[in-house]
């Protein structure tokens, strides 16, 4: 005999089923030719197979074709990490593939998975079902109505219909995979988390269920404290009441409808407040009119009744008929007051304000305009625009201006004012240049033009013909004109260095979101000694022991019932429906198993499929053939009298 021989041999052997306790003995040859009938007395009956252990009521055991099927009060421990206890088993020794069914519970000592009918691939180390099933840990209760259980990576891929049900939240998801060892679930597809005071929704996130903390991309958005969060990707943290997006935000205050967006941005609950930046711009409606507020970075603070919006650095804003600049906003929701703070300069129209500060009043009930000031140097330029370089100009120490219907119509100059102003007649030739001198001025516009000027308190003036006015005198002391920066559209807000922001790339997108580090954690977790479960109890003997099976069980389409009384049906009568096989080499097939071929004594289940988007439907009940019979054994008046002596081959 070669060596190549004897190692085929010693593997053959290697691969076979053991007896380990075979209890009461029954053959039937001519319903069941070559099986064994194995039944507990005192003790169950009892196999081995390379590395599993079974305990179970009543077996029926094909030696040759190294198959067995388990009834009653089923145990099948792997080691001392993983225990399967159901009503009934089906394990080929040949393909280390098993089929449990009735109440079946699979238990390591991170989880414990329930279903009705579950496949177990030792090849693989992988357990799968598709009929619905519930997995409970330390922190959660899972649900799913199919999913594959990796004990090797301590994973699950679970699929339809998914749910996490955790004491803090709610988890429901299109499909979901989850990781025993750090309670990390990673979801795909339409997902939704409901907490007490948030909602996330997301098509593709990564949630810690023990510490709710997230990230989430592909349309993401999250229901907060009053605001709604939208961006390329969220960043969610409840126990530091924390949030933050990345490209593509839009922030919505759902009770003042303000909206802010840019793309970068930071939520803080306990402050109540909003950071964010790269771009970034408050927009909130007033009278039917949005206003723009823009700086390098925006802060939105406050409870929704009292918001109050800050921006800093290069801070701009619009409105269509009123825009501005300044080195920051400052403004206040509930008093109505917007501050335009250090180098101010308003425009209404072709209207040039300046000043020391500025500031906007508005109605906070009806949120119209109402006033603006100008404190210290205030200062109107207005270009005339019949000649080349003529600007109408009016200063004083302070100014006040009125609007109406949000318009600024009537502006008030106090103290110290001055005053050169190109006069027309009515068809718009020039009169002369009008310079004035008062104790205040008054002018009003009409479409954003300067039209009637009032003086009062001893005004002086003097009326210059062009030609005599020299260019130098024609403007008033403190004289800048800022035309070229100008906002005339809500675009002008953003500089160059806005309009060019360079997005960070979103990870999640397309590949896996940090798989690399769930797989270092569960290698981590393999370095430490890890948890066993208890060892298994012994199953106590019915009050009477029965050395037959009764034969009065109902046939029932896809499995044995066992009860007390050990009566069995072994699978459905329909072979095609309830065998399985593996499918031709290169043959493509949407469904994990396939049905076998009609001859033999029995079939194989096939070896689990690698799973990707989605785990193929199993369209059968049963890895053996059916035998048309309703009892394992005949009648009990046709059963001749048990043995006095245990038959030869059976181990005992």
């Amino acid at each position: 005999m070669t060596l190549l021989t004897l190692a085929l041999n010693a593997q053959e052997k290697k691969k076979k089923i053991n007896i380990i306790y075979s209890g009461e003995y029954n053959q039937n040859e001519e319903k069941y030719p070559g099986a064994s009938i194995f039944s507990r007395d005192d003790r169950q009956v009892q196999f081995e197979h390379e590395g599993i252990d079974l305990w179970c009521d009543l077996a029926v055991f094909y030696q040759k074709e190294n198959l067995l099927k388990a009834f009653g009060n089923v145990f099948l421990q792997q080691g001392d990490t993983v225990q399967m206890n159901s009503g009934y088993i089906e394990y080929d020794g040949n393909t280390k593939l098993a089929l449990a069914k009735e109440n079946v519970v699979l238990q390591n000592p991170d989880m414990t998975l329930t279903t009705d009918t579950l496949y177990f691939d030792r090849n693989k180390q992988e357990a799968y079902y598709n009929s619905f099933g519930t997995v409970k840990d330390s922190s959660n209760v899972l649900t799913s109505k199919e999913g594959r259980y990796y004990l090797i990576p301590k994973k699950y891929k679970f699929v339809t219909d998914v749910n996490i049900d955790n004491p803090e939240y709610d988890l429901h998801s299109l499909r979901l995979d989850y990781y025993t060892t750090t309670k990390h679930a990673y979801m795909f597809g339409p997902s939704t988390i409901i907490g007490e005071d948030y909602t996330i929704y997301c098509e593709r996130g990564f949630y810690k269920t023990e510490e709710e903390e997230g990230y989430f991309v592909k349309n993401s958005r999250v229901d907060y404290n009053n605001r709604i969060i939208n961006g390329d990707s969220l960043y969610f943290n409840q126990l530091k009441n924390f949030a933050s997006a990345t490209n593509n935000i839009k922030i919505t205050d759902t009770v003042n409808k303000g909206i802010v967006k840019g793309h970068y941005a930071e939520v803080f609950k306990e402050k109540d407040s909003v950071f964010i930046t790269k771009r970034a711009v408050a927009v909130n409606l007033v009278e039917q009119d949005s206003i723009y507020i823009h700086g390098d970075t925006l802060m939105v603070t406050g409870k929704p009744e009292n918001r109050i919006i800050r921006a800093f650095r290069e801070a701009r804003f619009y409105k269509s008929d009123l825009s501005g600049k300044c080195d920051s906003i400052h403004s206040n929701q509930k008093t109505g007051v917007t501050q335009l703070i250090t180098r101010p300069i308003l425009w209404s129209g072709e209207t040039q304000m300046t000043g020391d500060s500025i500031n906007l009043l508005s109605n906070p009930e009806t949120e119209k305009l109402d006033s603006l000031r100008v404190w210290d140097n205030a200062f109107v330029i207005q270009k005339d625009s019949l000649s080349k370089n003529g600007y109408n100009q009016i200063k004083g120490k302070e100014l006040l201006g009125y609007f109406e219907e949000n318009e600024l119509r009537v502006v008030d100059i106090i103290k110290n004012a001055e005053s050169i102003y190109y006069t027309r007649n009515d068809n718009n030739d020039l009169i002369g240049i009008d310079k004035h001198v008062s104790g205040n001025i008054q002018f009003t516009l009409e479409n954003s033009e300067i039209q009637d000027i009032s003086y009062f308190i001893n005004p002086d003036a003097v009326l210059y013909p062009e030609a005599e006015l020299p260019e130098n005198a024609r403007k008033l002391r403190g004289f800048v004109w800022y035309g070229d920066e100008m906002i005339r559209t809500k675009d002008d807000i953003f500089d160059a260095d806005d309009n060019n922001v360079e997005l960070v790339k979103i990870r999640g997108i397309d590949n896996p979101i940090d798989i690399e580090a769930e797989e270092e954690e569960y290698r981590k977790a393999l370095d430490t000694e890890g948890a066993t479960l208890p060892p298994r109890e012994s199953v106590p003997p019915p009050s009477k022991v029965s050395d037959s099976i009764r034969t009065d069980a109902k046939e029932t389409s896809d499995s044995l019932i066992v009860k007390d009384s050990l009566r069995d049906r072994i699978a459905p009568t329909d072979k095609t429906k309830d065998s399985l096989t593996l499918p031709p080499p290169g043959e493509k097939t949407d469904s994990i198993l396939q049905p076998a071929d009609s001859t033999g004594i029995r079939d194989t289940l096939t070896p689990a499929v690698p799973l990707h988007d989605s785990i193929p439907e199993v369209k059968t009940d049963s890895i053996a053939p059916v035998r048309e019979t309703d009892s394992i054994l005949p009648e009990k008046k046709e059963v001749p009298p048990a043995p006095k002596e245990t038959p030869a081959g059976t181990g005992r």
